[in-house]
Formats: structure tokens, sequence, C-alpha cells
């Protein structure tokens, strides 16, 4: 794979994963000061570690004890990588323990905000005030520091908050500060990363934009490139990269499947083919999916049939498109995480994403996936970067299957119409209002029950609209959204007057987990 991790970035900085669910956090923290970081294996041996060429390390946290017989470990040769080490929690215990430190469980099991005392001067403490709030979550703590280690920092319950050794370039703090809990654990990440480690702070998305660019040259050569577009953020920032690094080389498709929303459709086509000027199939292939859609009422079945429609249709499009060599996809990093390809030294991994699924095996493409190194959040700013209009870079996620999977029971051009006209009523609201950028996802469903209403004189027999709307950080886990009542009224009222086969408006309010985001 011509991918490598870390090859490219003047400066980085590993960090050893021992499980910590803030471990993204982490990395995202060290980025938002300028320096890339990527998670590794916590076993990842010295010689690996020694070609990333790091400017430090940070040891995560996790759920573990160190002195269990099966706790993950280092190897205690990073202490003579001669670069500084930066432990948090586990790390810091797992630091001080192979450090000659002793390691017992906490009289009390810490959770939640402590007052932090600093005592030590010293460059990580610096800026900090003599008294701070930080977050806490650990079972066990440093008992005995090791005579070469100095503490820093103390609270009520926890005599070695912060520690440093005397010798060796190893720092460690037990609580979290890449929380918002712990209010000034910016300043920690900044001392350790400019006044310990030296670094110069430059890994900023408009040089990830032109290095971006000259790696998809060097790649790609004359061969032209296909991109899948779907009008999604991650399709779309990667159109707009690629545009930039290689022009007319690039050929999108774009499949309408007849499960798009109002004028989605438009959107896509005025955006790429008429402000960028960029070489844009649309291939209409409502009618093939509506056929093969009809009577189908099953999810999993549902999305099966479109998944498979997709690629025949995408297949003979690219067939179509001479010297194409390449396929783009909107690989992000937790992606890479998540499939468990993510750590150095191991193969990088294709997402299995729902609409290119089997493409690249089946047609023998070479994938390019120029954001696999990057969170949402940086995407977006990639996106603003290049130019793409507000209105797809902080866009809403929207599933593959489209408004099939919004629409409970079988799939039909008119129950299409009915849940169309909803959905674009509760959005229109949501953006008059304001509250678009505030909510993670917002959407309407199309139930598959009718219920009773009075509609002028006689008695209906109606369709049932849902609303769903969810505020989420990482969509692992969501809550429904406060949404004002007055703002809901408007939805229910123009939804039931304005969409014919409505009389009735529920709102959704189940968090996730247990309930999913969407219905199906």
């Amino acid at each position: 794979m011509w991918y490598e991790y870390g090859m490219h970035h003047d400066e980085v900085i590993p960090i050893l994963d021992f499980g910590s669910q803030y471990s993204q956090l982490i990395a995202r923290r060290v980025r938002e000061k300028g320096v890339y970081s990527e998670l590794v294996r916590p076993d990842i041996s010295i010689a690996e570690l020694r070609k990333l060429n790091p400017k430090g390390l940070i040891l995560s946290g996790g759920p573990s004890s160190v002195y269990e017989p099966n706790a993950p470990k280092c190897d205690p040769g990073i202490f003579d990588l001669g670069v500084p080490v930066l432990g948090i929690c586990y790390g810091m215990q797992l630091g001080a323990h192979l450090l000659g430190g002793e390691v017992k469980p906490a009289k009390a099991r810490e959770f939640g905000r402590a007052k932090l005392k600093v005592i030590g001067h010293d460059p990580l403490t610096k800026g900090l005030p003599d008294e701070t709030t930080v977050w806490m979550s650990h079972g066990d703590q440093v008992h005995d520091l090791p005579e070469h280690f100095v503490a820093l920092a103390t609270t009520p319950t926890c005599p070695y908050a912060a520690a440093k050794h005397k010798t060796r370039p190893f720092y460690g703090v037990q609580f979290h500060p890449e929380v918002t809990h712990t209010p000034r654990g910016e300043t920690i990440f900044e001392n350790f990363l400019y006044e310990i480690c030296k670094c110069a702070g430059t890994w900023t998305m408009g040089n990830f934009i032109e290095q971006s660019v000259q790696r998809v040259r060097d790649q790609v050569g004359q061969a032209k490139v296909i991109c899948g577009l779907s009008g999604g953020v991650d399709s779309s920032v990667v159109a707009a990269l690629l545009h930039k690094a290689i022009g007319d080389q690039l050929v999108c498709i774009f499949v309408d499947n007849g499960l798009l929303r109002k004028n989605e459709r438009d959107l896509v086509e005025t955006t790429f083919r008429d402000h960028f000027k960029i070489n844009l199939i649309t291939n209409d292939a409502t009618e093939p999916f509506l056929r093969e859609l009809s009577g189908i009422t099953e999810p999993q079945q549902k999305r099966k049939i479109i998944g498979r429609e997709f690629i025949e249709v995408f297949k003979r499009e690219a067939e179509l498109i001479e010297g194409a060599k390449f396929l783009a996809q909107g690989t992000l990093y937790p992606d890479v995480i998540e499939s468990g390809h993510g750590y150095a030294g191991t193969a990088a991994n294709i997402k299995l994403h729902h609409n290119v699924g089997g493409l690249p095996e089946e047609l023998g493409f070479e994938l390019v996936e120029p954001l696999r190194e990057l969170f949402k959040d940086e995407v977006r700013r990639v996106g603003e970067m290049l130019g793409l209009p507000e209105n797809i870079v902080w866009r809403h996620p929207f599933p593959g299957p489209g408004l099939a999977v919004r629409i409970l029971g079988d799939v039909t051009p008119e129950r299409l119409r009915v849940l169309r006209d909803a959905d674009e009523i509760v959005l229109e609201e949501l953006v008059t209002h304001n509250l678009y950028r505030k909510t993670a996802q917002v959407f309407a469903v199309l139930l598959p029950i009718g219920t009773v209403g009075v509609m002028g004189d006689a008695r209906s027999y109606d369709s049932v609209i849902a609303i769903r709307a969810v505020e989420s950080q990482d969509f692992m886990t969501a809550d429904w959204a406060r949404i004002p009542f007055d703002i809901l009224a408007t939805m229910s009222n123009r939804i039931i007057n304005e969409v014919r086969g409505v009389n009735r408006v529920v709102y959704d309010i189940s968090s996730k987990p247990p309930a999913t985001i969407e219905w199906e």
C-alpha cells in the first residue's frame, strides 16, 4: 500500500492506546495544537516507533490495573528513545510501574471533579493557577513514587496527581486533561508539546491540503479517478480535494436512486457541475430502484437490494470511463481505527461502506483515500478551505439507502412524496430557527400506520409522521434534542396542513442507546 503512516509529517506524537474511551480525544487535542498525532498499538516495537521519528509519546488511559498479570504493557525501551513521554491516568501508573514505583488500588475509586493543587514549578505546570479543577476517573493510583520522581501536583485524595522523573523525560498526570471537564487541560497539552517536546505546531489544514494534493498527484499520475458522489460531507470534500489536485482527470458519478430528499440532486449538480466545473455524470436510476423495492418491507432486505442495485448502476457507469484506474473513497480516521487496522504497522483496511461495498475488488480499481488521517471536524475545515458551500460542509448525515429506511413498510412513489414534503418542512423550520448547526441529525419518518383524525367535517384515516432530532458528538451515543415546543408546533401544523395524506405528527424522545438514531 502506498500509504505509510507518519512518513510525511514533520512532527508526530504517537499515542500508545491502552483502551481508554478518551484515546481519540487525546489525538484531537494534540492536533488542535497543530501537531499531528495518531493512535498506535500499545505493544508497538521500538523499531516501529523509531520509524515514526516522534517528537514525543503519550501513553493513554485504560480500564486495566497495571499489577494484573495480563494488563497491557508497552516496551520499557520507550524511555530510552530520548523523547519526552507523557502518561495519562493508566499511562502514568504504567510509566511509574516500569520505572520502579508501586501502584495500588486507591482507598476510594475516584470519579468526577477534583481540586488540583500545583506544588512543583515545572514546564508541565507552567501557567497553571495554584488551584484548578481536574477530572478524575480511576481506581488505582501511584502509591510510592520511586526515589527518582518528584511530585508536581496533588489532590485531597491523590498525593501524586502529577509527577515527573528527575533524570528521564517522563511526566505523568493521574487526571484526564483531554476532557472538557478539566478546564486547564489545554495548558497541559500546550506545555507538553511546545515547552517539553519543542514542537513548532505546523500541522494545519492548509498544510494538509498542500501535502494531500501532492500525494494524490504522485499516486495517480496521468490516470483517471472515479469518485462516487453522494452529496454528503465526506464524498463532497474528497471530490473538491481531488479536483484541486488533478482537475479533469476526476470523474464524479452521482446515482439518483429515487430515494433522495427533495431538491437533493439539484444541490449536488449545481455545486459540483456549475460551481466547481467538475465532470459529473448523473445516472437517474429511480425506476429500477423503486421496481426492485416494490412490496419489500423488511429493513435489512431493503438495504441489501439498494446496495446491490447501486453497485450494478455504478459498475455500468464506471466501465464507460476510459483510462480510469482509481476509485476515490471518503474513508476517515475513525473508520480506519474502528476497522481495527488503524494502528501503525498493520495493513490499511477498506471500510465496507454502504455504497461502495464490493466495488474496488470487482472492478480492479486502486483506492485513493485522501481523508483517511482526518477526524470529521478536520474534514469540515478542509471543505470550508476548499470553498464548499456551508449547506454541504455542515450537512447532517444522510443514510446510504436514503428515504427507504425512513419509510417504515412499503416504499412507493406516493409514500415517498408524503415523506419528502414532510421532511422538507421539518428542515425548513430548523434552518429558519437557527437550529441546524446546533443539532446533529434531524429528519422525518413515515410510519406504517393510519390513525383516525378529523379533516374538515369528515373523519380521515391518514398517515403518521414522526420527527426524529438528536444531539451527538460522535454518533456512538445520542440524546434526543430538546427542540422548543413552539417550533415543534409550527412543524406539526405545517405538515398536517400542507402535506396531503398526513393527519398526525409525533416526536421521538428516545436516546441512543438503546434506540438507534435511524428507525430502520
